[in-house]
């Protein structure tokens, strides 16, 4: 994932869709990659308005997973 770290940080900036996680985490999802025909999942907390930090992130294709959680924010 070190190689994607820009892709990452523009997943929390500009996500597609951001559900509701864990322990008041959330959980951020990219637009498909085109390299690599996956989605970018990152989950992080905000600590603050101008503060927080990831607690993982990774690749999936299967979104789906997270279609039971509560959406926070989508983008039109």
């Amino acid at each position: 994932m070190a190689d994607y770290y820009y892709e990452i940080l523009e997943t929390i900036e500009s996500p597609v869709i951001i559900y509701k996680g864990n322990f008041e985490g959330q959980i951020a999802i990219s637009g498909r990659l085109n390299s690599i025909e996956k989605f970018i999942v990152v989950v992080y907390k905000e600590v603050n308005a101008n503060d927080g930090f990831i607690i993982t992130a990774y690749f999936t294709d299967r979104i789906q997973k997270f279609e039971n959680k509560e959406i926070l924010w989508k983008k039109l």
